[in-house]
């Protein structure tokens, strides 16, 4: 049985209930599962992949870099390159779960989910779309990370650049942010789903079938990008 969610007008003993506790529960879940220090979920795995590109990029002096992808990974993969402010650079490679976005520390890893999966130091973007691993309705991701001052950022960024927990007439807004943040149902499902998962289905990893991804390095729309 799903956990209930919170309506946002709801009150238990006169204490307005936060609707997105069950949002904190998930990721607080996945951090134990993971190992890693910080979770923070959105609304899919290329949201997750961009907003770790661009965390990099910003502190990486905002230059132009060539970051290594895949000639057959999923199309998002390089969009959320470029959108990031970077640039793809195309490169044969085989790669199974996971791999890393050379030279910066963000691993798309959406096809895999794994306990004590964390690597140190790395931005690690997992998917929760029907297809992947723990395969939510309604689809989602999460980075994994140990920043602290990139959690802040991440938290604000996913949610319109608004501070969580302060209403939107008494926030101060300081960045101009992104709308991608995981909505209290899909966590819910997602909790209840992990905790199956880490008993029954922790496989690990999902075959990349790269053969089903075409060789992205012949689209003129990246080559121009």
């Amino acid at each position: 049985m799903l956990l209930r969610v919170g309506a946002t007008n709801g009150r238990t003993g006169g204490k307005r209930m936060n609707p997105f506790q069950v949002v904190h529960d998930f990721e607080r879940a996945l951090s134990d599962y993971t190992g890693a220090p910080y979770v923070v979920t959105v609304s899919s795995c290329t949201a997750a992949l961009r907003l770790a590109l661009r965390w990099w990029y910003l502190g990486h002096g905002e230059r132009e870099w060539n970051v290594t992808v895949p000639t057959r990974t999923y199309p998002s993969v390089p969009m959320a390159v470029v959108w990031a402010g970077l640039r793809p650079l195309f490169a044969e490679m085989e790669w199974s779960g996971m791999y890393v976005l050379y030279p910066t520390q963000v691993r798309d890893a959406a096809k895999r989910l794994t306990g004590h999966m964390y690597c140190v130091g790395q931005f690690q973007c997992v998917s929760f779309h029907p297809q992947k691993p723990l395969g939510l309705s309604n689809g989602g991701g999460a980075i994994l990370h140990d920043n602290a001052e990139a959690d802040v950022w991440f938290r604000r960024m996913r949610f319109d650049g608004r501070t969580e927990g302060i209403p939107t007439k008494d926030d101060e807004y300081t960045m101009i942010g992104e709308h991608c943040y995981m909505m209290p149902p899909t966590a819910a499902e997602g909790l209840q789903r992990l905790s199956i998962y880490a008993r029954e289905y922790d496989h690990a990893n999902q075959p990349s079938e790269l053969e089903l991804y075409p060789d992205l390095s012949k689209w003129a729309v990246f080559r121009e990008a």
